[in-house]
């Protein structure tokens, strides 16, 4: 355990944080910054980096990871890549149950890190099909939905958000006012809504929700029971029943975005930064204009920050394709122009706003 805790810690002291990446709102936008912090630059290219490595320091100081153990892990896809990576550094087998539906790309960036890919066609069996291998195997289920949102500490140790203030202290609007995630588990959420509050800082945090994911609805009330049959198409956020990690007591407001418009914003976003960007960055995009618009409207300037989860590449063949697009029914050119006009300092598009739903501390408001 020793060792495996030393290999860990090495890594980490080996690595960089990530970039905070000023977006550059044009004057239109009233002095509003809009930044990202660019998790896809971890070694194993998303947000989800950090997340696996706190799991790990939690299985093995809590004494669930023992040398030779099979690691078994849910997930769909960025989890089980990252977990793979820390698998592999200590040398144990590592197996990701995942939904049929899962990328290509992240199915062999999962092999390539040394993991095996257990598909199933039902979303909604990869808990359960999770723990029936790992007692099979007498290994441990890390269980990310429900540790998420424990296994990492919110009151410092460079967490997301920590990192993020600390990179904001020379800026102009060095508190944001918002601070926009989108929930896979709901483990950065809760982080992130914990630190500002165990900080005291003025910032509100808002959750991104998919389209087809019941996390909205819990924020709105909704019971902690309530469940849907299909799984988000948007991949590694939105999920068919409320987990144990997401915690809506910690965040202001949320924002849930049709599918439709993700993409739209994801593909407006890697045009405006030169590269790809993956769907769920697309959500938080829309989240984070909504928040701008209000501070907009109210004439306050200030800061948002979202997060930037992962890069694009590991959507060639979904997302980024044209064909695809339209056989999923999210051709979405239109609403591409209607996100840069937006980003551009444009009004927001009148069909989102139809069709968005927001709470919180955005319900009635004029954005």
């Amino acid at each position: 355990m020793r060792e495996a805790l030393r290999r860990i810690e090495a890594d980490y002291r080996r690595s960089a944080d990530t970039h905070l990446i000023d977006l550059r709102l044009s004057t239109a936008w009233g002095g509003i910054t809009l930044y990202l912090k660019d998790e896809s630059s971890h070694p194993t290219g998303s947000l989800k980096h950090r997340l696996a490595r706190s799991l790990f320091l939690h299985a093995l100081v809590n004494g669930w990871l023992h040398e030779g153990s099979t690691v078994v892990e849910a997930s769909s896809g960025s989890t089980a890549i990252s977990e793979a990576y820390f698998a592999r550094m200590l040398g144990l087998p590592f197996i990701a149950v995942m939904p049929r539906s899962t990328s290509t790309a992240k199915v062999e960036a999962i092999e390539f890190e040394g993991g095996r890919c257990h598909l199933v066609g039902d979303p909604r069996a990869i808990y359960d099909e999770s723990q029936r291998l790992a007692t099979e195997l007498g290994g441990h289920y890390m269980d990310q939905f429900t540790y998420a949102e424990r296994a990492t500490d919110w009151r410092g140790n460079n967490n997301i958000g920590q990192s993020i203030y600390e990179q904001l202290a020379l800026e102009r609007h060095p508190c944001p006012a918002w601070i926009v995630a989108s929930a896979g588990t709901g483990g950065t959420l809760a982080t992130l809504g914990r630190y500002v509050h165990f900080c005291r800082h003025a910032t509100r945090v808002c959750g991104a929700d998919a389209e087809h994911s019941v996390f909205f609805d819990r924020f709105g009330g909704a019971p902690a029971t309530i469940t849907i049959a299909e799984g988000s198409r948007i991949e590694g956020i939105g999920r068919p029943r409320v987990e144990a990690s997401f915690v809506p007591g910690v965040i202001d407001a949320m924002v849930k975005v049709p599918d439709r418009w993700s993409l739209a914003a994801m593909h407006a976003l890697s045009t405006r930064l030169g590269r790809r960007v993956g769907g769920s960055t697309g959500t938080n995009l829309v989240a984070a204009l909504a928040c701008a618009e209000q501070l907009r409207a109210r004439g306050e300037p200030g800061s948002v920050v979202t997060l930037l989860c992962d890069g694009g590449d590991r959507y060639a063949q979904t997302y980024y394709d044209a064909a695809w697009l339209d056989a999923h029914d999210l051709a979405c050119d239109a609403e591409q122009l209607a996100m840069a006009a937006w980003l551009d300092g444009g009004p927001p598009p009148a069909p989102l706003q139809l069709s968005w739903q927001l709470a919180g501390d955005l319900a009635g408001r004029s954005v």
